[in-house]
């Protein structure tokens, strides 16, 4: 069993997350779920209570022990990347706060996996998207609705999750909108004339009254409208277009990010509007091609351009 103390300080660890760190609620779960599972493994692998003892001496054959469980009860490299990392952390944290040697489970190396790039929309097939959404509807409001969404993923950038946490308090939208993210970590995000118009025509069509505090977007009854509802009527008009399964809902961000850097948006401003923390994170969201980095780099490198220098 895992003992009461080292519990108490796995749930301090998670406070610690969650307060300082920004953490979302969902990565706490994720982090709580990974770190049971890891320390239930030690506590059968050795036959003993996993208190601080054995887990300030966990050996690197311990750690290559639980990965080949995870690996053979199914786990991929890329969710056993992701609990290793969480592992890690609370060793570290542990470590500093305890005063043990933590070397062998942060020098564990992490399971190789392919990246999964992201596959944006090229710009004419996400305004075609735009517009084919618009048809599926047999109702007029909820294909003004529909529309006033989808235009949000990708004239904003927003997440699915926050064009649909909108309330009677974000409208008529701003030119400047002020969004909570993952983590609760705020954003201002530009808001173009084509968002407002599709968003404010919506709001006309909507026959259900848009009551203080609550999200603008309803369901076909009237209740909050659910994602699972876009990515229905995406997945019809992807089908119609003859475009891959990978046009969610979610690449209509990852458009939005990728054609504002083809347009010459630099790097950090869309990292901005896209509330990434990480600058890495926004790098994978974009796909510019070859001929386009060499532009920027011969226009803005000194050493490829002497008159940037001047």
């Amino acid at each position: 069993m895992i003992s009461p103390v080292m519990l108490s300080s796995l749930g301090d660890w998670l406070d610690h997350q969650r307060a300082l760190n920004g953490a979302a609620a969902n990565t706490i779960t994720a982090y709580q779920t990974d770190l049971l599972g890891f320390l239930s493994f030690m506590t059968i692998y050795h036959g003993d209570t996993m208190g601080l003892g054995p887990v300030s001496c966990i050996t690197i054959s311990d750690m290559r022990a639980w990965m080949a469980s995870e690996r053979g009860r199914g786990v991929a490299a890329r969710s056993l990347a992701r609990s290793l990392s969480a592992v890690k952390s609370f060793y570290r944290w542990l470590a500093d706060r305890e005063g043990f040697e933590p070397t062998a489970v942060l020098s564990t190396r992490s399971p190789k996996f392919q990246k999964k790039l992201p596959r944006p929309l090229a710009i004419d097939a996400a305004r075609t998207m735009i517009d084919t959404v618009e048809i599926q509807a047999r109702e007029p409001w909820i294909a003004a609705r529909d529309v006033a969404v989808v235009t949000l993923l990708y004239g904003c950038g927003l997440r699915i999750s926050e064009a649909l946490g909108l309330t009677s308090t974000d409208v008529p939208l701003p030119a400047t909108l002020r969004i909570i993210g993952k983590g609760g970590k705020e954003r201002l995000v530009p808001v173009i004339p084509a968002a407002r118009s599709v968003v404010n025509a919506y709001l006309d069509a909507c026959p259900y009254p848009i009551t203080a505090n609550q999200p603008i977007f309803r369901g076909s009854r009237g209740g909050p409208l659910y994602a699972k509802a876009i990515q229905n009527v995406m997945a019809n008009s992807r089908i119609q277009l003859g475009l891959p399964a990978t046009a969610t809902p979610h690449a209509m961000r990852h458009s939005f990010a990728t054609h504002l850097l083809n347009a010459g948006g630099d790097l950090r401003s869309i990292q901005e509007l896209l509330g990434h923390a990480s600058l890495s994170t926004t790098q994978s969201y974009t796909a510019v091609d070859t001929t386009r980095l060499m532009e920027v780099y011969e226009a803005a490198h000194p050493r490829a351009n002497p008159r940037a220098t001047r």
